[in-house]
Order: structure tokens, then sequence, then C-alpha cells
């Protein structure tokens, strides 16, 4: 069995570089995270991935990418679950983030606007508080709502972006280290890929700097969830999905609760963390003591190794 590191490698490599030098070259330009310029800036860095895979896959080993890669539109229950698995998280995390000393339920959500406050200038809370305040029904369903609608079209599409690199590519090429360990590494290589914009405060606004390593754990926790996912569905674009569902539906964690910080509350704090802990262990005890089958069905594993 032959594996290929080299791919790997260079794979990571590109996927750095270019991400890295167009996010920081909007920086040294003048952008700034949290403002309007992102709604462009973020989904472009998000295909960064997509880009560096196929340029390696297609133009520098002249290999096919929809079939290696796991570009599927066969439709299963696993596409049901990539959807609606992020929702129920985040409100877990949310049960969780409750349980934690002084943290409150706040139904105004004065807590999510305090959060932001020193990353967001106040104008731009007091509209998103005037926009709020005219929901027609509490803010809290409304965004639960509407990320159910983003997750699997809007924000699954910026989620391919980054899935076709992780969980289309780089998965596949790292298949031959086993489910556990590739996913921990790809988990690893996907955390440090946002420092960038953690640093800027993009979810740990309180903490940036400690938000690098957060979001590197909390990366290496999410990678066997997507991975799993990815697997089962045999399709990226159930990654894709959950990729979308749970960057539209995680603020349902944060959003009525007031008290501790970024680093305690909410899926990408402590809370989350516990939450993400107990789904793989749940993954690993059903394939370890249920299913009885390898985690990496044969079929990934053979265009794996060379």
């Amino acid at each position: 069995m032959k594996t290929n590191i080299k791919k790997s490698l260079l794979f990571v490599g590109l996927n750095f570089f270019i991400s890295y030098a167009f996010i920081f070259s909007y920086f040294a330009l003048g952008g700034k995270w949290f403002s309007s310029g992102t709604i462009f800036v973020a989904p472009i860095y998000m295909f960064m991935p997509t880009i560096a895979a196929v340029v390696v896959q297609k133009f520098i080993y002249k290999e096919p990418l929809k079939e290696p890669l796991g570009i599927s539109w066969r439709v299963n229950r696993w596409w049901l679950v990539a959807w609606l698995l992020p929702p129920a998280a985040a409100f877990a995390a949310l049960g969780i983030s409750l349980l934690l000393p002084d943290v409150h339920y706040s139904p105004q959500m004065t807590g999510l606007l305090e959060r932001f406050r020193a990353v967001i200038p106040a104008e731009q809370l007091q509209r998103a508080q005037k926009q709020m305040d005219s929901f027609p029904i509490h803010p809290f369903w409304m965004g639960l709502l509407m990320g159910l609608v983003a997750g699997p079209t809007v924000n699954a599409i910026a989620g391919f972006g980054e899935e076709l690199g992780w969980r289309g590519f780089l998965q596949r090429e790292l298949g031959f280290l086993g489910f556990w360990k590739s996913s921990a590494l790809i988990g690893f290589i996907w955390g440090l890929w946002h420092a960038p914009i953690i640093l800027q405060g993009h979810n740990y606004p309180q903490h940036r700097i400690a938000g690098v390593f957060m979001m590197t754990a909390f990366c290496v926790l999410l990678a066997p969830i997507f991975s799993y996912v990815r697997l089962k569905a045999k399709s990226v674009i159930a990654a894709a999905i959950i990729h979308g569902s749970l960057n539209a539906t995680a603020g349902v964690a944060i959003a009525v609760i007031e008290g501790g910080s970024d680093l305690t509350v909410g899926l990408s704090g402590l809370a989350g963390f516990i939450t993400l802990a107990v789904i793989n262990l749940g993954i690993f005890a059903y394939e370890g003591f249920v299913a009885g089958e390898p985690l990496i069905p044969t079929q990934i594993a053979d265009v794996t190794c060379r």
C-alpha cells in the first residue's frame, strides 16, 4: 500500500499560501472583519480550499475530481442528519451553558449583543437591536428558522468551498491513517487555517489570542463528525450541508444567555466542546460495539491507497 504524502503537503501548502495571502491583503488594504466587506470576503476565503484541491488534483496530478472527491448528489438520510444535527448540538450547548457558573437565561438577548460590543461599532449594534425588535416573533425563533433555511442552501454553498478541500480531497488522501487519526490531523490543520480571522475576533471576540487555540480544538472535535457524515452519505455535499447548517444555527447556543465568555459558552466554547465530545463518543461506541464495521468504507480506502 503506497501513500502520496507529497500530494497532501502540496495541497496544505498551497491552501495556506493563497488563503493567507488573500486575507492578509484584505487587512493590509484597511479591510475589517466585522464590516460590510466581510459579506464578500468570507465566502471567497472559504473557497480557497476548493481552489487548492482543484489545482492539485486536476492540474498538477491530472486526476478526475467528481468521484475521487466524493461529489455526489445522491440524496440519502445522512443529508437529513447533516441538516438537523448542528441545531440539535446548538440546543445541547445552550443547555450546558446554563449549567455553568454565572450564566443566566436572557430572553432580551442582551448577552449576545454585549459579547460583540468590543469589535462592532455601537451604531451597528443599535441597528441590530432595532431589527430584532421588529421581528414578528421572538428573534431567537426567527434566527433558528432562518438558519434552518440558510444552512442547506446559501450557507452550504460556502461550506462546499471548504469541504471539497477538507473532506473531499484531504480526507481521501489521509485515509491511510485511519478514521480517528486522519480526522484529528485534518481538524488541527483546519483550525490553524482559521487563525487570521480568529485574531480579528471571529468566534472569540473577547479572547483573540486564546481563540486561535480554542478554534483549533473546536475543529479537532468537529472533524470526526463532519468526516463521519461525509463517509456515511458517500458524498462531500453532505459535509457541505452540515458545515452550512452549523454556521447558520450556531448562534442558537448563545442567543438567549448572559454571562460566561466566548471561551466557556456556545458551540465553540467549553459547553460546545462537551457537546461535540459526547457526539464523538457516540460515534466511537456505535461503530465499535454496534455496527462492527470499519469507519472508512472499502471503496474510500481503495481510492485513498496507491
